[in-house]
């Protein structure tokens, strides 16, 4: 499929010197957004409750990543992405609030149960994983990103481009244009505006919708946004 061009890339910030911190960076989808982010360019860390563990998962990633306990991710990266399991979401942020003040957080946490008939969404009292990031977070810029992305592809370093979109939701405009340039920066994504942080909702639960395609076709599907 060829790229999409329509969306023009330089109407938004220029991310390059950007550093980028993952929390809870040692699961798959975290170690596959700091192996591609690192791979174009940026100075990564990533972050776990362990930093030995995380230091030893960055050595395996390459690419000049580092690794350090959640905090010391959080205070020394410009940005910051939450990959971490929707179980221990609250739990990671909630001291993290002083230390995070001000910066960009986006959030990827699909809040997700499973069942004999598959996956599905659950309910989250403040609507999104990304709204209760912005609550425990009242001080930092929450954008929610990179929810559809397959950590197997984002893994393979063998495949150079991933053919999809990224749907970016938040309340502050200069926020989301950083994180549409920062997944912009992963040969074949674009960045692409979603609506308002309210929105947020609906996307995290479309995962569950794209299991049961991947687990359907044997594939590992995303999402393109037609006439953009």
């Amino acid at each position: 499929m060829s790229e999409p061009t329509r969306v023009d890339p330089r109407e938004l910030p220029d991310v390059s010197a950007l550093s980028v911190g993952v929390l809870g960076g040692t699961g798959d989808q975290g170690r596959g957004l700091a192996l591609r982010l690192a791979m174009a360019g940026h100075d990564v860390v990533v972050g776990s409750r362990d930093a030995v563990r995380a230091r030893g998962i960055a050595a395996d990633l390459g690419h000049g990543v580092g690794g350090a306990d959640n905090a010391g991710c959080a205070k020394d990266c410009d940005l910051v992405i939450v990959a971490v399991p929707w179980e221990g979401h609250a739990q990671l942020l909630a001291p993290l609030a002083e230390v995070l003040a001000g910066k960009v957080v986006v959030d990827c946490v699909n809040p997700l149960g499973f069942d004999r008939q598959g996956a599905f969404a659950l309910d989250v009292e403040e609507g999104s994983a990304a709204e209760q990031a912005a609550a425990l977070l009242p001080d930092s810029h929450v954008v929610g990103a990179f929810h559809h992305l397959s950590a197997v592809l984002l893994l393979d370093a063998s495949i150079a481009t991933i053919d999809t979109d990224v749907l970016v939701v938040g309340d502050d405009r200069a926020s989301t244009d950083t994180v549409q340039a920062l997944a912009g920066h992963i040969p074949g994504i674009r960045g692409l505006y979603a609506g308002r942080l309210r929105n947020a909702h609906q996307i995290e639960a479309l995962t569950a919708n794209l299991i049961s395609v991947n687990r359907r076709y044997k594939a590992h599907a995303g999402l393109r946004v037609t006439d953009v």
